[in-house]
């Protein structure tokens, strides 16, 4: 059989970058996938009753004026649970899991995150209107994943 040498180059081409992006997605998987950045902060999940920070979970004042929410999500509830934050200051989410990969979704808000065992998930907000905002798991984390709520209420004045 003869293949004219065009269709040769345009095969061997093809082939060529079949190869790099599957070589590509090796090399990512093999290095992406086997350890996490190193500015990821990171707990144990087992521990979260002695970790100096989440054994306590609660609101607390910063000396900026903004407020740290310390949260721990577990099969099938967030602790604390109301979490009362003030109005119009910035508030700092840390997030942990104690058990499987959980969401904290503050419904009405761009507040959505993914909180997963032995990883401590952070992000800022500021809640200008005061109310009771739901806060719903957003990722399936068992049978009773769709009683899995809680509650952001968010006062007009100081925690």
């Amino acid at each position: 059989m003869h293949v004219e040498l065009y269709e040769r180059i345009w095969m061997w081409a093809a082939s060529a970058l079949i190869v790099v992006f599957l070589g590509a997605i090796v090399v990512t998987a093999a290095l992406q996938a086997t350890m996490p950045p190193s500015h990821i902060e990171t707990v144990d999940p087992l521990a979260l009753d002695s970790h100096p920070e989440f054994s306590q979970p609660g609101v607390t004042e910063t000396a900026d004026g903004g407020v740290t929410a310390v949260v721990v999500a577990a099969t099938f509830f967030f602790t604390p649970d109301p979490i009362e934050v003030p109005a119009g200051r910035p508030v700092t989410f840390r997030i942990t899991s104690s058990d499987v990969i959980h969401g904290f979704q503050v419904v009405g808000t761009n507040a959505n995150a993914m909180v997963i065992p032995g990883y401590v998930t952070q992000f800022t907000l500021t809640f200008d209107e005061p109310g009771e905002y739901p806060i719903a798991c957003n990722e399936y984390c068992g049978v009773a994943h769709h009683m899995m709520v809680g509650t952001l209420v968010v006062r007009g004045g100081r925690p």
